[in-house]
């Protein structure tokens, strides 16, 4: 899987969890960008990829995420080792 299926597949799963299929995601992406992309929805984002990718962050992984970028390149690290 490569970087930018990964993003789609993101979007998908952001516009699913905050009902709005306006959003586009792209590397550069942070929560200050996307409209209900607080705190609380951020956990429900992270567990429906963890669910969606069948793989499980550690809470340090999820603290350093920045940006979209982030979050897909540890998604591409998992998803190349399991």
């Amino acid at each position: 899987m490569e970087a930018t299926e990964i993003i789609n597949e993101l979007t998908k799963i952001w516009r699913d969890q905050l009902d709005d299929d306006s959003i586009v995601l792209n590397p550069q992406t942070t929560a200050n960008d996307v409209e209900g992309w607080d705190s609380l929805t951020h956990i429900q984002l992270i567990v429906a990829t963890e669910k969606k990718f069948r793989i499980r962050f550690a809470s340090s992984e999820i603290m350093n995420f920045k940006n979209i970028g982030d979050l897909t390149d540890a998604v591409l690290k998992k998803t190349a080792n399991g």
